[in-house]
């Protein structure tokens, strides 16, 4: 089980500080269905972290409930040392969270620039609009171009963006790379190996457990609402079988 790699105890783990996000005994609904049922977990300061599991382990309603929007949540969350399982999402975010969603929320009418300056700045720290350009040079060289008009990748590229802008230190990304060509997933891990140097910390959820042995340190297996397994990246390759039995791979 979890608690027998020490997970929960961030003194356990090679010595690493307090954790940055720390989720213990997180119960989630949405109106009467019991979506989490006692998630626990925890991400370092820089860390990549990876949520794995089958479609319907409560991946997406972990990183939600974290946010603060999902209909019921129950449990702690502590962010930087300070609960927040009580606070609205929008101080949640002001405190340096981001959420990316699967869906990206890329506004069709409104064209490139106007989708990456949307979010408001909520604390200092936030990449410059030449920094993101560095990151995703195509966003630059599609400015001008509406939402709809915008390729997958690119869209993505954007949500992910948008988000770089606000001053978040706590990156959450779900399933970024779904339904992308390999050459964009390339990009994109690219781009996530780039945050983590800059000091970002980023929790993923993704179904391509492949693509998240190129960029996470840390994997957690999650099955029916709880987090069952946590699996070091350097043991990921002794360990396939056990994660090509909890996925159904």
């Amino acid at each position: 089980m979890l608690e027998s790699h020490g997970a929960l105890d961030p003194r356990t783990f090679n010595g690493a500080p307090a954790p940055l996000l720390g989720v213990r005994d997180l119960n989630a609904w949405y109106g009467e269905s019991h979506v989490l049922h006692g998630a626990a977990f925890e991400v370092a300061p820089g860390e990549v972290v990876t949520l794995l599991g089958r479609n319907g382990a409560g991946k997406t309603t972990t990183l939600k409930s974290i946010m603060g929007i999902v209909g019921q949540r129950k449990g702690s969350v502590l962010f930087d040392g300070t609960e927040t399982i009580d606070l609205p999402s929008n101080r949640i975010a002001r405190m340096g969270l981001a959420l990316c969603p699967e869906e990206r929320g890329i506004f069709s009418s409104l064209d490139v620039e106007e989708n990456l300056m949307l979010p408001p700045q909520v604390k200092p720290g936030g990449l410059t609009v030449a920094e993101i350009f560095e990151l995703f040079p195509n966003l630059k060289e599609r400015l001008r171009s509406q939402g709809t008009k915008l390729s997958g990748g690119e869209q993505q590229m954007l949500a992910i963006g948008r988000i770089l802008r606000t001053g978040a230190n706590l990156l959450m990304l779900d399933e970024p790379t779904e339904g992308l060509a390999p050459v964009i997933v390339q990009q994109i891990g690219r781009t996530i190996q780039k945050l983590k140097a800059k000091g970002f910390t980023i929790l993923l959820v993704e179904q391509n457990f492949r693509f998240a042995a190129t960029v996470a340190d840390r994997h957690y297996v999650m099955e029916r609402g709880r987090v069952i397994d946590m699996i070091l990246n350097t043991e990921i390759e002794a360990k396939m079988g056990k994660l090509h039995e909890y996925l159904g791979v």
